[in-house]
């Protein structure tokens, strides 16, 4: 077998988490309490693959950079890193992307902060990067190109670039770069060391191409970008695209042929599909989940990646549109809840106003904490299970900033959901920033992470009665059980000590 580029990455990235993509974010942090064989199996059980090691289903980032080799003539394909071994005396290009290489982003650092204990996907990582398989193939000369969302993180680990023998970071959308760059390599020309993708050089709509294999549980993009300019958030400084529904339903078909009956749909916002601005449109999103649903089926699985609770309450209270999308698309018989990721980030106004203006839009910042509480309220009563984040640390935080958090995850306790706290990472428009880390902790800080944990078991342990139903789902649901009672344990006891040290 014989491939000129191989993409790949470890085994926290190569997994579809048991068709339950939550159970990734358990990924970000250390084993805590059993083997760390035992949390992989948990959090990243191996995927299916065919006889030659390419995985039936592989992160979508990797596909679409696999597919824009393939596009360009390349003899390229993602491998299972398990299945790297057949390869490593033939090919001549080693690509590798990740959400978190080091485990400098959010949630990692915060776990790792907090437990001093490295987070799996760092170990798991640098594990794969010091295999012989890797050394075997700096050995032979084959060039290693990395990028994805963490790129960013290599700037801080320039030594381990030079001990691995990483020739190139892309940082950046990129599928128009890597095909220069592969060519380059193929060619033994020098590559540069480092490759910024800014706004001039991000593929268009038509630049960007369909996928030749599954995607994890079966993630589709419908945009690329976001209106909303937060400044702590990288995805803002991308321009806006809008991908055609045509591309959208070609894809699901990809992912149907491979075996995924489902489709997670992935934008910073779905609710803003071809959108007014920061105003969902009906008839876009309602076109959108009529043509999906038509391919998936009733028995398909179906998620939204990221949607905004003013998006919500906008799209509710001026057309009903959640309500209509849940009770005639979304839900039956198969499908009773939705999963998707929300972003609270603070219940202050006055910090909404300073690190996210336009969260809130096209309600005004001052009524951030009523956006978020009636969003809330319309998911719980359709059903949709919010996966929530609320971030710590942010610059020019106040005491009194986090006391309005507090207040306002206390006025969340009757909604179905998923809070978890994050420690503010330096990223966006505030990358000049340092991080937030457990030395910095004031008693206000303790309460909200303790508000928001105790929020959060009772929720998980109601969600998993209720919707994890499936005999499929029993080992996972009795490792789940066993966590969640260890872990109220260990809060308990965690939160004690975390008081004691701030009132020192």
């Amino acid at each position: 077998m014989s491939l000129d580029v191989v993409i790949t990455t470890d085994r926290t990235m190569m997994s579809n988490h048991h068709r339950k993509e939550f159970l990734g974010f358990a990924a970000t942090g250390p084993p805590i309490s059993m083997p760390e064989s035992l949390w992989l199996f948990l959090t990243a059980p191996k995927v299916k693959t065919d006889k030659t090691g390419r995985p039936i289903e592989a992160p979508y980032g990797l596909r679409k950079v696999e597919a824009a080799l393939i596009d360009a003539g390349f003899n390229a394909a993602i491998i299972d890193p398990d299945h790297l071994y057949r390869y490593v005396d033939k090919m001549k290009v080693l690509m590798i992307g990740h959400h978190d290489y080091f485990a400098y982003g959010p949630p990692s650092s915060e776990w790792w902060s907090l437990t001093g204990l490295e987070p799996i996907n760092r170990r798991s990582f640098i594990r794969f990067m010091n295999s012989p398989v890797i050394r075997r193939a700096k050995e032979r000369g084959v060039k290693i190109i990395v990028g994805g969302p963490a790129a960013w993180q290599w700037l801080y680990e320039l030594e381990l670039m030079e001990k691995w023998g990483v020739d190139t970071i892309v940082d950046g959308e990129g599928e128009k770069v890597v095909v220069e760059l592969v060519d380059k390599a193929l060619k033994g020309e020098d590559l540069p060391r480092y490759v910024y993708v800014g706004v001039d050089n991000a593929p268009g709509v038509d630049e960007i191409p369909l996928i030749k294999g599954g995607s994890v549980n079966g993630l589709v993009e419908i945009m690329r970008g976001c209106p909303r300019g937060c400044k702590f958030c990288s995805v803002t400084l991308r321009p806006l695209r809008f991908i055609p529904l045509e591309k959208i339903l070609r894809e699901i078909e990809v992912n149907l042929r491979a075996g995924i009956n489902g489709a997670i749909l992935h934008s910073e916002d779905v609710l803003l599909y071809y959108a007014d601005g920061v105003k969902p449109r009906p008839e876009p999103l309602i076109k959108l989940h009529e043509g999906v649903m038509k391919k998936i089926g009733e028995r398909g699985s179906f998620a939204w990646s990221h949607a905004s609770l003013a998006a919500i309450k906008y799209a509710e209270e001026n057309y009903k549109l959640i309500t209509r999308l849940m009770s005639e698309y979304i839900l039956n018989d198969y499908r009773k809840m939705l999963g998707v990721e929300v972003g609270i980030e603070t219940g202050s106004p006055a910090l909404a106003r300073k690190i996210m203006v336009a969260k809130s839009s096209p309600y005004p910042p001052e009524q951030w904490p009523i956006v978020v509480e009636e969003a809330f309220k319309i998911m719980h009563e359709n059903k949709i299970v919010p996966a929530a984040t609320v971030i710590l640390g942010f610059p020019e935080e106040t005491i009194d900033d986090v006391v309005k958090t507090i207040e306002l995850i206390d006025r969340l306790k009757p909604y179905r959901s998923i809070i978890v706290p994050m420690f503010f990472v330096p990223m966006g428009a505030l990358k000049k920033n340092k991080w937030f880390l457990r030395d910095h902790l004031s008693i206000e800080h303790v309460e909200a992470m303790k508000k928001m944990y105790e929020h959060t078991i009772y929720w998980a342990e109601e969600i998993m009665k209720n919707y994890m139903t499936s005999p499929y789902y029993l080992p996972v649901k009795l490792l789940l059980k066993y966590f969640m009672s260890y872990v109220k344990w260990r809060v308990n006891k965690y939160m004690g000590k975390l008081e004691e040290m701030v009132k020192k």
